[in-house]
């Protein structure tokens, strides 16, 4: 059977070691992705919100992680997932998935915290969901963000892949349904 996807719909996958590095590497690849599919000017909010999401699983993790990038219908933003392996979803992504939510404020005599509060105010949408054990062993949560470009939709050839030298991901990760 044959299957096609919507034009503009493009999904990557990036697989990361528990490494210091992982967040430096999540902001390249990012970073080229946005640029080939003419989403540079996402490209820093994408850059600090994806960074804060792979140092979370990097710092309360002892396994891998992976950053998920899937094109919005229409080119006109990305959604930003990444999953590790702690099922624990911290706050305040663990009230439902909202758009143009306020987080509220940090509490004031906490340590932790802020990141993922600074993370849902910059970004469009946001949610977390836990994930069950599955048939490959993979569980844990993912964390996602939604950034859109204002105006009209980017555009990018039917099919083409305009990051060089990359490859087409077209699988499923387990990413929550878009809200």
């Amino acid at each position: 059977m044959v299957t096609v996807a919507p034009v503009g719909v493009w999904s990557y996958v990036l697989h990361l070691p528990h490494d210091p590095r992982a967040p430096r590497v999540a902001r390249q690849t990012l970073r080229a992705v946005l640029a080939g599919y003419g989403m540079a000017e996402l490209t820093d909010v994408a850059e600090l919100l994806a960074s804060e999401m792979v140092t979370n699983a990097y710092s309360h993790t002892k396994g891998p992680a992976a950053m998920r990038l899937r094109g919005l219908d229409g080119g006109r933003g990305v959604r930003v997932g990444v999953w590790d392996t702690d099922p624990h979803i911290p706050p305040p992504f663990d009230r439902p998935p909202a758009r143009y939510a306020s987080p509220g404020p940090a509490p004031a005599d906490g340590e932790g915290g802020r990141g993922l509060r600074m993370v849902r105010e910059w970004a469009d949408a946001w949610g977390g969901s836990p994930l069950g054990d599955d048939l490959f062993g993979s569980r844990g949560k993912v964390l996602w963000v939604e950034l859109t470009v204002p105006g009209p939709p980017a555009s990018v050839g039917r099919g083409r892949c305009p990051v060089a030298g990359a490859a087409r991901f077209s699988g499923s990760v387990a990413v929550p349904p878009r809200q």
